[in-house]
């Protein structure tokens, strides 16, 4: 299988951590279910590619998100080896459920809007970090890493543009809970390249160096790729992207998929940076998944090499 070029650029990372969210944020917005034995295999034959982190699913109620509604079942057949992947955890009802299962690394998402925060956790934006605090200090409690995600970064659907200031606000608070990581979100895709390296830049002011942050970018307006070049530049070495591009956000319409892994993974091999990835395993998992689901891949690599 083709591979690009490998061209080096002085002042980047020599590695990146790929954070794959393809069978949490790219199967959650899929309205026929997914079995759960292809979800299994899904993981798996993400890890088997290269992967180092593969978020494995979420304990949100089925209520909400109908299509994760197995996700005990499926840690239990993920085995000992599922205990190191990141699930994600709205609540204490939802950390208890990840805990009862060993799980070793969970994750919180917030949002820099209020509106957002209604929509999607029922909360108001301030209300959420009572939500969250004991959730995340629970977590540290019993042995477990936390990640955060704020969504809603640089723009929502409802409220429009979001004040720079007022997502650094949202996710110090969200990170000084407990933190490890937080992960800046760029739900329905609207961040430009100027407007990411801002919100760097004031992140960085605010204290929050970039070796704590992540980027999880959206391309609705062809944007995610170039955003996630900005992110790189600045210092950025963690990248959250999805397989295939799947993926979309199940309380905001106008979210389309996720930058798919396979282009950021042919983005930075081409710049010489090593992502631990095989881009072949990888694009043949695509396909799998693609054939699963009933259409064809929106990733460009995937189709470049179909």
């Amino acid at each position: 299988m083709r591979e690009p070029m490998s061209v080096p650029q002085a002042g980047l990372p020599r590695r990146v951590t790929i954070y794959e969210v393809g069978p949490r944020d790219g199967l959650q917005n899929e309205s026929g279910i997914v079995p759960l034995p292809a979800k299994a295999e899904f993981v798996q034959r993400l890890v088997a590619a290269g992967l180092p982190v593969v978020e494995a699913t979420s304990f949100v109620h089925p209520k909400w998100v109908p299509q994760l509604a197995d996700a005990a079942e499926l840690m239990e057949l993920l085995g000992a080896e599922g205990r190191r992947h990141p699930v994600l955890v709205p609540n204490e009802r939802g950390l208890d459920r990840a805990l009862e299962l060993g799980c070793e690394h969970v994750a919180i998402f917030g949002s820099a809007t209020e509106t957002f925060a209604q929509k999607n956790l029922n909360r108001g934006l301030d209300e959420q970090f009572a939500m969250f605090e004991p959730t995340v200090r629970r977590a540290r409690a019993a042995g477990a890493d936390v990640r955060a995600y704020v969504s809603m970064c640089f723009g929502d659907p409802w409220e429009g543009d979001v004040p720079v200031d007022q997502v650094v606000e949202v996710g110090k608070r969200l990170f000084d809970l407990g933190a490890s990581q937080l992960s800046l979100g760029d739900t329905i895709g609207v961040g430009t390249v100027g407007h990411v390296r801002a919100l760097l830049d004031a992140f960085n002011a605010a204290g929050l160096r970039d070796e704590v942050l992540a980027v999880h970018f959206h391309d609705t307006y062809g944007q995610a790729l170039a955003n996630a070049q900005a992110a790189l530049q600045h210092g950025v070495t963690t990248f959250d992207a999805s397989a295939g591009g799947l993926g979309g956000c199940p309380y905001a319409d106008s979210a389309t998929g996720n930058l798919a892994t396979e282009d950021l993974v042919w983005m930075l091999h081409g710049l010489g940076i090593d992502t631990g990835v095989d881009l072949a395993s990888l694009v043949a998992t695509s396909r799998w998944m693609a054939d699963i689901l009933g259409r064809p891949s929106p990733s460009r690599v995937v189709a470049a090499l179909t």
